[in-house]
């Protein structure tokens, strides 16, 4: 049998997951057991690319499902949406609570935009041509951060010592604020429910960008405008100065205070709150940090069925199964070596962005003589769990895809079913019945109330279990199998079969 390695280069090039999760469900009716083997989910190419591409497959077909609908989809259910976050972004907020608010006014600075009603409608206008034919375009939208510094081709700084590292990546950690506000500001200036599928990614600066599928047209000078108009102010004390910077004097915990206090005086550092309270109590206190759009703004119209569309949407999901710093290799697989100038530019901000408070409940916050909201015991400066200080995300810690809850009026789950049901229909259609695994579902119950089927977590090489190379291998096996089936199904069924063979290879999981 070939090695680990081969098989888990074949498994990713049949679209089989190669680091898969095994369960061992037992039927406590007939007292048998059998091993199912699970998906692992991974969203990152490098930790399973066949994972990752039926993830990015996922979000190509809920992106080209809401795009160019031409009706209001249903209000999806609270629970049913995982996407886009509530903001009513009313008030220039401090990020604890929504009880301490600042001035409602705008930054003299901003330009103002147009504040229109905004009605429940989430569909475009209709536009008719001289020859009586009508369109509804959509439009394509690509927002960027403002210049840190010359950057040379590969992406690296032509000068790093006048590169502005700190505000790089204070704008990657608030990045996901600005285009919440955003959003807010574009449907206020429109006056209907602006719908949009985003994608976050990296530019070759590493400074996240982001891409936007938008439902209807809006006019071109009024989306620069709301751009032009957009910020974010993130009141907070003040990031400047640090007052503890010796890792051997770090703030210390007070057990009996449950509290860090001083090391050299005892003292208790001030809470959380007690600090936003200063600068609420100071008229002239200014934001911590304001976060702004950079000027380059990137708009097309978008017709439905059109080549275009296509691309667009591709181009959309591209970097999906990407981590931030991927775009500086040289290759498509992010496993070539990069130049000495672009690693060091990766050091120099992955060491800013560790450094840097990420939210209030960040033990960087220490460093300035300040308790994390919610402090506890082990706080250690520089060793935040948060993904934001990750080498792999450099500041940006929230989603990479961004739907508005009324895009589809559908969760993820639900597209993943949707997928699921037309391979079933076409296989029915056939005459083939696919390995259903309902049937172990974990909600079954005996007659008595009590579950039947019990699920255990097991690993590869465990005693009486599967070596990873024999999981594999039938992973394989049967993965080919259930395309074989589905191709034949498709060729009795005739064209107009939709091809979803990615979900062929997605929608179960092979027993062992």
């Amino acid at each position: 049998m070939p090695d680990d390695a081969t098989l888990r280069e074949l498994a990713a090039r049949q679209g089989v997951c190669v680091r898969p999760i095994l369960q061992h469900v037992t039927d406590t009716l007939t007292g048998t057991t059998r091993t199912v083997v699970i998906a692992c989910g991974a969203t990152r190419a490098k930790v399973c690319p066949s994972c990752a591409d039926t993830a990015r497959r996922l979000r190509i077909q809920q992106c080209r499902e809401g795009w160019h609908l031409d009706h209001d989809p249903p209000r999806p259910e609270p629970d049913n949406q995982d996407d886009e976050p509530e903001n009513d972004g009313q008030a220039d907020e401090y990020e604890d609570t929504g009880r301490r608010v600042r001035s409602t006014r705008r930054r003299q600075d901003a330009p103002n935009i147009p504040r229109l009603e905004v009605s429940d409608r989430t569909t475009g206008r209709i536009f008719e041509a001289p020859d009586g034919k009508t369109y509804r375009p959509s439009m394509f939208l690509t927002l960027t951060l403002p210049s840190y510094g010359r950057v040379t081709s590969e992406g690296a700084p032509a000068d790093p010592a006048t590169y502005d590292y700190r505000r790089a990546a204070l704008d990657a950690m608030h990045f996901p604020k600005l285009v919440d506000r955003f959003w807010q500001n574009l449907r206020r200036a429109t006056g209907y429910n602006v719908q949009y599928f985003a994608t976050v990614e990296p530019q070759r600066r590493l400074a996240p960008h982001l891409h936007a599928a938008i439902r209807g047209a809006i006019p071109r000078k009024l989306i620069r405008q709301v751009v032009a108009a957009t910020y974010h102010q993130v009141w907070w004390p003040n990031l400047d100065e640090p007052v503890h910077t010796d890792p051997a004097a770090m703030p210390v915990w007070d057990e009996l205070a449950h509290a860090y206090a001083d090391p050299q005086t005892g003292a208790l550092l001030p809470s959380w709150d007690a600090a936003l309270d200063e600068i609420n109590d100071d008229p002239a206190a200014m934001p911590a940090h304001v976060i702004r759009a950079g000027s380059q703004v990137d708009i097309q119209g978008v017709i439905a069925g059109t080549p275009l569309a296509d691309r667009v949407i591709g181009y959309l999901t591209k970097y999906l199964t990407k981590s931030i710093t991927d775009p500086l290799h040289n290759d498509h697989d992010g496993e070539a070596p990069i130049s000495a100038a672009c690693r060091a530019h990766i050091d120099r901000l992955a060491d800013e962005v560790r450094w840097l408070p990420c939210s209030p409940t960040c033990a960087n916050w220490l460093r300035h003589g300040i308790q994390p909201k919610n402090p506890r015991p082990g706080l250690e400066p520089g060793r935040c769990t948060s993904k934001a200080h990750d080498r792999d995300h450099l500041g940006l810690g929230g989603r990479r895809v961004l739907v508005s809850r009324r895009w589809t009026g559908k969760s993820l789950d639900q597209h993943r079913a949707d997928r699921a049901a037309v391979i079933r229909a076409v296989l029915t259609e056939a005459g083939i019945d696919m390995d259903d695994h309902d049937e172990l579902s974990a909600t079954t119950t005996t007659p008595d109330g009590t579950p039947r089927f019990v699920w255990t977590t097991t690993h590869p090489g465990d005693l009486d279990g599967p070596s990873y190379a024999r999981l594999i291998a039938h992973a394989i096996n049967q993965r080919q199998r259930w395309r074989n089936q589905y191709e034949t199904a498709k060729t009795r069924a005739g064209p107009t079969t939709p091809d979803l063979s990615a979900t062929a290879r997605s929608t179960a999981a092979p027993a062992v």
